[in-house]
């Protein structure tokens, strides 16, 4: 406690220094954007409340995912495990799609980079912490039972000794080892994911990005096609309802969501890929109305996923951008 300054504002700026590799973690334990920054903020609170018993036998950072995950598991013995429609689910043909939603606590949900991933001298670990991050593993890890989980973020992601993990959770050596054991055979068993994307984007990613959105806005139903992979899948969280396939997607998009035609996007930073919030032309007020923030996936030069999350009075204020765009 040596490097802490016995005011309340020293304590503070403290405890907000680590503000975003919690909000990381939570996230990765939870898979809800609000219900991690609702986690954080308990963790701080009780921090705050309890800095007067904190010993200094570990350090801050220690003490304080100690209370995160304990935040996180009282969380999770509600039994929430957030999912993707793929989850769920299995594909619908185009001549079957029907919008019918679940409840927003069904879905995994999508994070601004900036809230979650703090900014690492080293390359390496800054590609590690994107990976971590993206929808696939995140989903993944919502498979695995809470300590399971936290095992595994803290040993493979953050990389914790095994010993550091055990003090965290008040366990033995052996049993963190043999829960990130049987956490790494439930994550193998899964689908393989082979979608990538450079850190920066290299220019290839990027000329696919710029085609993307060059199709995406003319509506241009056969250029975005040439840009899919051929099994490429489009979610729409809160609506169970995803397509797999270039027909069916571009099916979907000429009829049940023609309203999309001639909109806009503005791109963002989302679960460390490309993403943009996507706006649809506003026929009431002119201009655009917000209609979803997409999480973009690439695999082999194709756009192999595009995710669309609808319920914009939460997503775009979270990723600051407007609500309204201007012709």
């Amino acid at each position: 406690m040596s490097d802490i300054a016995g005011t309340t504002t020293d304590l503070d700026a403290t405890l907000e220094k680590y503000r975003v590799e919690l909000t990381g973690y939570c996230y990765r334990m939870l898979g809800s954007a609000f219900e991690a920054e609702d986690a954080v903020q308990d963790t701080m609170v009780r921090a705050w409340r309890s800095f007067e018993k904190f010993e200094g036998r570990s350090s801050i950072r220690s003490w304080l995912y100690r209370i995160a995950t304990n935040v996180c598991l009282d969380m999770l013995n509600a039994g929430n495990r957030r999912a993707r429609p793929m989850d769920l689910t299995a594909a619908a043909p185009l001549a079957q799609a029907a919008l019918t939603p679940r409840p927003d606590n069904t879905w995994l949900e999508p994070m601004p980079d900036a809230r979650v991933l703090p900014t690492p001298d080293d390359p390496a670990e800054a590609a590690v912490a994107k990976e971590s991050v993206r929808l696939a593993f995140v989903a993944a890890l919502q498979n695995l039972p809470p300590k399971q989980r936290a095992v595994l973020i803290l040993r493979e992601v953050l990389a914790w000794k095994a010993s550091e993990v055990a003090e965290l959770i008040d366990t033995s050596v052996a049993s963190v080892n043999s829960a990130l054991q049987r956490a790494r055979a439930t994550l193998a068993e899964r689908p393989e994911d082979d979608t990538a994307v450079s850190d920066p984007l290299d220019e290839e990613q990027q000329k696919l990005l710029e085609r993307y959105v060059a199709a995406f806005e003319g509506y241009d139903m056969a250029a975005l096609t040439a840009l899919l992979a051929e099994d490429a899948v489009m979610t729409m969280p809160p609506f169970d309802l995803w397509l797999r396939g270039t027909a069916d997607i571009t099916g979907f998009m000429s009829t049940m969501g023609a309203a999309c035609a001639n909109g806009r996007l503005l791109p963002v930073n989302v679960n460390g890929t490309p993403g943009f919030a996507q706006y649809k032309p506003d026929p009431d007020n002119g201009g655009f109305m917000p209609w979803c923030i997409q999480v973009i996936e690439i695999s082999q030069g194709r756009i192999a996923g595009f995710h669309c999350f609808l319920d914009t009075p939460r997503w775009f204020p979270l990723f600051g951008v407007p609500l309204h765009l201007d012709d």
